[in-house]
């Protein structure tokens, strides 16, 4: 950065490092508060609110195009009230406004740039927009003029505009919920079965995955695949879910250097992806990994786990604790300098006697694979086997891309992202049985509750930045905070993990539910800032929070004997049955929860203080319809533990509050899961 920079706003007083890249812009944004709409009001200017992120490759296009250039600034300056929101730091937000934008386009993406009323309500917007005309598509100056014009001339119009957009915000989800609660059965294995098959009618039979350009790689929608195999013995679905990890690990997504997965695919064969790497994605990807090994042992899957926490653990890590969010796709201004190569700069680092297998091996050509570059990616089944012979190579080229200039890191540390984080390391060590991975899973937990719970621990925060936290936490936050303690108590015995997930899930209950008493707002009933409260129900890169505090009520209501959680979530669900039987791949997180009700949860018990020798042995099956609390003695709010104290470990299998005879041996225990 410019160490005298010719401008600078308010920003510049911001801890988010995407805000702090636009501080030096010579237009006069404003970060998000409530001052902004009396500012707005008392200048008689409509806002201009400009969302994105610090990885987001085509916000830094616009900033370099339009927000750097003086005379734009002008005139955005002179019109209008300049907002930036990082989305990261404001979801919410983000939420809100990008459903206005969906609304009125029928697309969405970053940069999402908005047109509010000074009350805050949309009227008009776009996603990026050049500096000149392009494409039927208006410049920036076009837009700015034109809203500008109808601003002053059409009021009455723009207030009509905006008050049908934000009512239509507002009722967006509700039609999709069925209050009606059937008579019949909630959920059986047929109906899942169904949904395996729908989201398999998308399936790319060829390279994995789903559908066709771009392709994300649906994580949720793999799992109910894993689930369906389990449940219904259906070969096909286990086919595909492996499938498609195989071909992304396979593909450029796949960091062959360096290891961790680039955010999507540009293209079907996974070859080229959009490059910024995101800890929420790598979190994803390795919960789902965990699942595949404890399926099929693959050795593959194992070394791309492991691969993927190093990774994360060497360029996302913080020294102190948590996990940053993302690394930019750009390096020296272009997406994805940083990891690809030109055919002579790998033959500059590698052994002659393999050179050519390597390059046969990666794709790699004189003339490039990729736009006059090369990324690396393979076509070979045995990916492992292979690879193994180039591990020399593969350093070599490591330590030489370590020398290049790298891709900015977004340095704020999330709590929803770095719980997901927690719950991957979870399933990774269930998987694995390695005790290094549970005790980083531990390890960052305490550091989140150290740093983001308020002093009081009346509630957490939803980012830290150097030492500085923002933003109250949202849904997402608390809801991925209890899925993450239940795993940890999963983990490690430890009861106390439960108690915390019990807090969370009352705070949760005081502070988000609806009116019906039943799905859960994203933001709390103490957040004044926004227009109006969403309820976010479709899984998106995400789960939806609501999906995962339908999990949480289930596993805890039978768990901790609340009866009242089971039944709301048996009425999320029943609610929710017919979007997620009709649109799995949006509602495939929903079903997950779905697969437990329509088999029923399978209670794993051992109580006792030699209890835990065993738990490895139990994790690391394919167990997603299974309660598992071993623990070193009898809880008085756990009522599964009542009698079961032992020393010689006596193992229980209980379901539908009956247990069977208890099991003296390890095998046969583990015979009868």
């Amino acid at each position: 950065m410019n160490a005298n920079p010719l401008f600078t706003n308010q920003l510049i007083h911001e801890s988010s490092p995407y805000l702090l890249q636009h501080a030096h812009n010579p237009v006069h944004w404003m970060p998000w508060s409530e001052a902004l709409f009396d500012l707005a009001k008392a200048q008689n200017k409509p806002i201009l609110l400009s969302i994105g992120y610090a990885a987001c490759h085509w916000c830094h296009v616009m900033e370099r195009e339009s927000f750097e250039s003086e005379e734009v600034a002008a005139y955005m300056n002179a019109h209008f009230i300049n907002v930036k929101v990082d989305r990261e730091e404001r979801p919410d937000v983000d939420h809100i406004y990008m459903d206005a934008l969906q609304a009125m386009t029928g697309a969405g993406g970053w940069p999402l740039n908005m047109f509010l009323l000074p009350n805050g309500k949309p009227f008009y917007g776009g996603t990026y927009f050049p500096p000149v005309p392009m494409h039927q598509r208006a410049s920036w100056m076009e837009v700015l003029k034109g809203v500008q014009e109808a601003y002053q001339n059409q009021p009455e119009k723009l207030i009509e505009q905006s008050e049908n957009l934000t009512n239509h915000i507002a009722a967006a989800g509700k039609n999709k919920i069925n209050t009606k609660i059937e008579n019949e059965a909630l959920a059986s294995k047929e109906e899942l079965a169904l949904m395996a098959n729908r989201i398999l009618q998308n399936a790319d039979t060829q390279w994995g995955g789903f559908g066709a350009a771009p392709k994300f790689p649906q994580t949720f929608s793999i799992q109910i695949l894993f689930r369906n195999y389990y449940i219904n013995q259906d070969q096909a679905s286990v086919v595909h879910g492996i499938r498609s990890l195989d071909k992304m690990i396979q593909g450029g997504i796949y960091d062959h250097l360096g290891g961790g997965f680039s955010r999507y695919s540009t293209d079907v064969q996974w070859q080229a992806p959009h490059f910024e790497k995101m800890l929420y994605d790598n979190a994803l990807l390795l919960t789902v990994l965990s699942e595949a090994y404890q399926l099929t042992k693959k050795e593959n899957y194992k070394l791309v786990m492991e691969a993927t926490i190093q990774f994360l653990d060497r360029e996302l890590a913080s020294d102190a604790g948590g996990y940053f969010a993302a690394l930019d796709a750009d390096s020296e201004g272009v997406e994805g300098k940083f990891y690809t190569w030109t055919y002579e700069e790998i033959k500059a680092h590698i052994d002659p006697a393999i050179f050519e297998d390597f390059c046969r091996h990666y794709q790699i050509t004189a003339v490039g694979n990729w736009e006059h570059t090369n990324i690396l990616w393979t076509q070979n089944m045995d990916e492992a086997g292979n690879a193994l012979n180039f591990e020399t190579a593969r350093k070599k080229l490591f330590a030489a891309r370590a020398k290049k200039i790298r891709p900015a890191l977004d340095y704020k540390i999330i709590l929803s992202w770095n719980n997901l984080m927690v719950i991957a390391l979870c399933k990774v060590y269930a998987a694995l049985g390695d005790e290094k991975f549970k005790s980083k899973a531990i390890a960052t937990m305490q550091w989140l509750e150290l740093n983001l719970c308020h002093a009081q621990e009346n509630y957490f925060y939803h980012t830290y930045t150097k030492g500085l936290t923002k933003a109250n936490a949202f849904l997402e936050d608390y809801a991925s905070l209890i899925q993450a303690y239940i795993q940890l108590q999963i983990i490690t015995g430890d009861i106390s993990y439960l108690e915390k997930a019990k807090k969370w899930t009352d705070y949760v209950q005081a502070h988000f539910i609806d009116e019906e008493g039943l799905f859960f707002y994203y933001t709390a009933n103490y957040q004044k800032d926004i227009i109006l409260r969403k309820k976010e129900l479709y899984d998106g890169a995400q789960p939806s929070a609501n999906a995962m505090m339908c999990a949480n009520l289930f596993y805890l209501g039978q768990v901790l004997e609340q009866g009242h959680w089971t039944s709301q979530s048996v009425a999320m669900v029943s609610a929710m049955k017919k979007m997620m039987v009709q649109y799995p791949n949006s509602y495939s997180y929903w079903a997950q929860t779905f697969s437990q009700m329509a088999v029923g949860m399978v209670e794993l018990v051992c109580v006792g203080e030699n209890a835990l020798n065993g738990l490895d042995r139990v994790l690391s099956k394919f167990l997603p319809h299974h309660l598992i609390l071993f623990t070193t003695k009898e809880e008085e709010s756990i009522l599964l533990t009542k009698g079961k104290q032992s020393i010689d470990n006596q193992y229980y299998i209980c379901q539908n509050k009956r247990c069977l005879a208890p099991i003296m041996e390890l095998n046969e225990f583990l015979a009868n899961i």
